[in-house]
């Protein structure tokens, strides 16, 4: 078995920073042993740097405009975007809050 990205869309229709990169340069690395993996921003417009340099470029910069949701999209896949952006998103270090998500839906604590 081979290692698997798999937030990168919803990611993006939640707006989180992968909806950023304009045709940039990122580094994928994957640890096996330990089960853990980076997807860093490390350069753009023939520019490199290091990833908490790429981090706090890619905090300043505006969301594509030009991203759109597929019309086919799988209802479960826009669900799950919208339950990430509701939640913080992964990239805000959680998958799901649940208390955060209920209190926007105005639901029960």
């Amino acid at each position: 078995m081979g290692d698997c990205i798999g937030h990168v869309s919803p990611e993006a229709l939640a707006g989180g920073p992968i909806g950023k990169l304009r045709g940039d340069l990122i580094e994928i690395e994957i640890d096996r042993l330990n089960m853990v993996g980076q997807v860093n921003f490390v350069g753009s417009d023939g520019e490199r740097f290091d990833g908490m340099e790429g981090a706090l470029t890619l905090a300043g910069r505006e969301q594509r405009t030009d991203l759109r949701p597929d019309p086919q999209l799988p209802g479960d896949t826009r669900l799950w975007a919208a339950l990430q952006n509701a939640s913080g998103g992964v990239w805000g270090g959680c998958v799901y809050d649940v208390d955060a998500i209920v209190s926007r839906l105005g639901g029960p604590h």
